[in-house]
């Protein structure tokens, strides 16, 4: 077999970045430019790897869990180091990919406006806490890259006249046409700012405290790769392009998803892959699934979008009782090429994302949900439209009180619903990410809401351990419920091949009141066929529609029950879920 040497991994490095670099800076010495990308993203020219192409880095046995820093606190001891323990005790076996917050001292959003990338938030503790936790779990780190806080050291010498800043944020006049330009707020777009040259206006996608980088500076763009290179160095492997699709600026257009933010996606993945050769790359666009799916590009982008549609389609399923949407849905999903896949998830650190359904849901039974939502406690965020009108952006509810009932009321189905969405979730092509607070059935936080006003802060509540501990442990609770319930299928789902995140899935035409799809493990040698009960009443399954093949032996993997008559019936009790397959 033919050894590529490290100077024909650098050449082929140096051809696959130059016309990216060429397209995205193209007054600059091409060649030169791309040297240090290279030098900056910490890539050794004598030492120089190439990967592999359409590698999957994960199987049926990675789960993801998504938690800030200090989530859980002890007064004894730093939140990164209580996170840890935490994990230790009731997760080791669960998961092994943690998605921590932003993690960086900030300002504002919830971690989101950062003023220091160099540096780990000292209410949380500190770098040895972060490299301490990934020897254990694959940490993925987030980018927060579109913009810094207004408290960053850039943009406090931008506003002092420093030249080697002026161009190191996306700046604009007040007469120009800024009419197509896509927000996720209501805010004004633009910031003023004093500076020795005068008043200046800056972009501000998010809010005034967060000034949006220019990445057509190649210094800001090099900045950044060097800050990649030293989280890889702290234990980062799985890097979360936050807000990704604002990236680049353009005045006319819409400034989303514009063909160079996608190149420029394209150049930190190949230098992120040549620096770390299993790294993950995942684009967070809250956006619908078209636009969304644009990421994975040709297998040269994100190695796994966020299947931000599953969210309000699977909870508006278990509210209704019907999957007709949620079917249709899995129907239009393309199976992702092998080294991409889908990162599944139904709750996070923000709201249930309304976007995402536009053209799914029909804006009746969108406004339903968010009316029945609101009735479990519920508050929704806006956006601005390209009319000035404001439109629904996300609704802002504890997971576990998403569940309280249904369109008719609440009733004593919580915990089943919740054990339900996450069965689903688990079993779909790609890896599952659950959030801690799912995990932990944390109900809606009013007390946080009611002090910063807030709406995200409703499902960002902050336990202290010796007050969550006890009740993960009381086998009365509800917390207890979930989290036996959820690491029980976890523990089923690492043992079957057919939930390989790249294994075949086609979806199964059954009533509406059940939810069901057909994975193959890559061998061919295993298949599960999954349904789901999504309403309050027993359901009853007829096995025929499901072709067993009658030269296997099948066995429900959930219950233990093995299914002896293959043209029968299975009750399905309220929101229950069987996993048939012929290997276990």
């Amino acid at each position: 077999m033919h050894t590529i040497t490290s100077q024909q991994a650098y050449d082929a490095l140096i051809e696959r970045i130059s016309p990216l670099i060429q397209s995205l800076f193209p007054s600059e010495n091409t060649h030169e430019l791309a040297e240090q990308f290279i030098e900056k993203t910490g890539i050794d020219k004598t030492q120089c790897e190439m990967p592999l192409s359409h590698q999957s880095h994960w199987n049926e046995k990675d789960v993801m869990v998504i938690t800030y820093g200090d989530s859980i606190v002890n007064v004894n001891e730093q939140p990164l180091a209580t996170l840890k323990k935490v994990l230790d005790k009731f997760l080791k076996e669960t998961v092994s990919m943690v998605h921590i917050l932003p993690y960086y001292p900030y300002t504002s959003d919830g971690g989101f406006a950062v003023s220091d990338y160099e540096n780990i938030n000292p209410d949380l503790g500190d770098w040895s806490d972060v490299t301490e936790i990934s020897q254990d779990y694959r940490i993925m780190a987030d980018l927060v890259v579109n913009h810094c806080s207004s408290e960053h050291a850039w943009f406090k010498e931008f506003t002092k006249g420093n030249p080697k800043y002026q161009n190191y944020f996306v700046q604009a006049s007040l007469e120009d046409d800024l009419s197509k330009v896509v927000r996720p707020r209501t805010t004004p777009l633009l910031r003023p700012t004093m500076t020795p040259q005068g008043e200046k206006y800056v972009w501000c996608t998010f809010s005034h405290d967060q000034i949006d980088l220019n990445f057509s500076n190649p210094e800001v763009f090099l900045e950044i790769m060097r800050l990649i290179s030293m989280y890889i160095d702290k234990g980062a492997s799985i890097f979360r392009l936050d807000a990704i699709g604002f990236l680049w600026k353009i005045i006319g257009t819409s400034c989303m998803h514009l063909p160079e933010t996608h190149q420029a996606i394209q150049l930190m993945r190949a230098l992120i892959e040549y620096r770390l050769s299993n790294a993950i790359i995942i684009t967070e666009t809250n956006v619908p699934k078209r636009e969304n799916l644009t990421y994975f590009g040709n297998a040269n982008e994100a190695h796994m979008v966020y299947n931000f549609s599953l969210p309000p389609l699977l909870i508006n399923s278990l509210l209704t009782g019907s999957a007709k949407h949620l079917k249709t849905w899995l129907m239009s999903m393309p199976p992702a090429q092998m080294g991409t896949t889908y990162l599944n998830f139904i709750a996070s650190h923000d709201g249930i994302g309304v976007r995402p359904a536009e053209g799914l849901l029909d804006p009746e039974e969108l406004q339903n949900m968010i009316h029945v939502l609101q009735s479990f406690g519920a508050k929704v965020s806006w956006r601005t439209g390209l009319n000035g009108e404001k439109n629904p952006y996300e609704i802002n509810i504890a997971l576990i009180d998403a569940f309280k009932g249904t369109c008719e009321g609440e009733d004593e189905y919580q915990v089943q619903r919740m054990l339900c969405a996450h069965a689903i979730a688990i079993a779909l092509e790609g890896v599952p990410a659950i959030y801690i607070h799912s995990f932990f059935a944390t109900e809606n936080d009013y007390e946080s809401l009611h002090k910063t006003e807030h709406n995200r802060d409703i499902n960002r509540h902050q336990w202290q351990e010796s007050e969550l501990t006890p009740l993960l442990e009381d086998t009365n609770s509800k917390h207890y419920a979930v989290l036996k319930g959820l690491n029980h299928l976890i523990a089923l789902r690492k043992e079957q091949a057919a939930f390989h995140p790249n294994a075949t899935q086609f979806t199964l035409h059954l009533e509406d009141t059940l939810f069901g799809f057909w994975r193959q493990s890559l061998m061919r040698d295993q298949s599960v066929f999954v349904v789901n009960n999504v309403t309050n009443q027993s359901q009853t399954l007829n096995l025929a529609q499901l072709n067993l093949i009658d030269m296997d032996e099948w066995r429900e993997i959930i219950s233990g029950q093995m299914i002896t008559d293959l043209y029968g019936e299975m009750t399905l009790a309220p929101y229950q879920t069987v996993w048939i397959t012929n290997r276990w």
